[in-house]
């Protein structure tokens, strides 16, 4: 069977969720062989072969964490000439997408990115994406070259499928470009001890009818009930009410959780963009005309104010 590389996203050893729902796709189409970069590469072994990796290249090296995208896109490089795999899989985050671009020229490939789904196809492996803010689906595949497709997170399930993940040193040569451009200083994020926006199974957003920074408060509060991240409509980040980094929609980020609260989000196309793939959508607006509930499949037409902090106590009241 043909094998499908996958890039490995993890934070010194420990493999992040995208990158476990990778391989639950590649094994769709061909047996997966993951790449792990950086300190911490070889510790991802046993992960990824529990969740499908018949073989785990790993390559460390000071260039993969003092520079940029470029060293990570020449071990990349190295590891297709040695594999000829029939795709390339890479997490849709903002660094992945730049990475899969920069392969796929370097490779003489096409690229396809936000992939939502994929399946074998007879000249080749075919995704599905959604368009023109999730108002129509395709499918898509390269014509040219090997595959490089970017897979949004919470796009597949992580499933078990315990593999031999037989771990191999990858030999890499850096390019001259791969040292272009340092990493001069690192500031770690705030943790806030919610999951990542982009990975959550649940997403509480607020948006203009949360009238205030001080209100955000109840979309946490309801959001720490259900274990959930925290999101944000553009009118509410540009308002200085939440940051920029939660922000979902058009120009901020695309989320795909199974369950997605809008709270006090009118539902304008921006927005509809960065969540409509969302599995289930709830709405709640005190505006019964509000574009959003095209949109949810269950909506509530009263005031955020007293619908939410009931909502958190009936989570908690449940929870017991």
């Amino acid at each position: 069977m043909a094998e499908v590389l996958v890039y490995v996203d993890h934070v010194d050893g420990a493999v992040r969720k995208p990158t476990l729902e990778l391989l639950t796709l590649a094994r769709r189409i061909g047996e997966p062989v993951a790449l792990a970069l950086g300190a911490g590469a070889a510790d991802t072994a046993g992960v990824l072969a529990e969740h499908g990796a018949v073989k785990v290249l790993t390559a460390d090296a000071p260039e993969f964490a003092d520079y940029l995208v470029v060293p990570k896109v020449d071990a990349l490089q190295a590891a297709h000439a040695v594999l000829s795999p029939v795709a390339v899989l890479v997490p849709s985050s903002a660094e992945g997408k730049e990475i899969a671009a920069r392969l796929a020229v370097r490779i003489g490939s096409g690229v396809i990115t936000d992939a939502v789904d994929l399946e074998a196809g007879e000249q080749g492996p075919v995704a599905t994406q959604s368009a023109f803010a999730a108002s129509f689906t395709t499918k898509s595949r390269v014509s040219r070259g090997t595959p490089v497709i970017t897979v949004k997170p919470n796009s597949a399930p992580v499933e078990a499928a315990p593999a031999a993940g037989a771990v191999e040193t990858l030999e890499v040569s850096f390019s001259a470009q791969a040292t272009g451009t340092k990493v001069v200083s690192r500031t770690p994020r705030e943790s806030t001890g919610r999951p990542e926006l982009t990975e959550a199974a649940i997403v509480v957003s607020g948006g203009r009818g949360v009238n205030g920074a001080e209100n955000f408060a109840i979309i946490e509060a309801l959001a720490d009930s259900l274990g959930a991240a925290v999101g944000a409509s553009r009118a509410a980040v540009d308002a200085g009410w939440y940051p920029h980094s939660s922000q979902v929609g058009q120009t901020g980020k695309s989320v795909s959780p199974q369950l997605y609260i809008a709270s006090g989000i009118s539902g304008a196309i921006q927005h509809r963009a960065g969540m409509q793939t969302s599995k289930t959508i709830v709405a709640i607006n005190k505006d019964a005309e509000a574009p959003i509930f095209d949109l949810v499949d269950y909506g509530v037409v009263g005031d955020l104010f007293q619908v939410v902090p009931q909502l958190t106590d009936e989570v908690k009241s449940r929870k017991g």
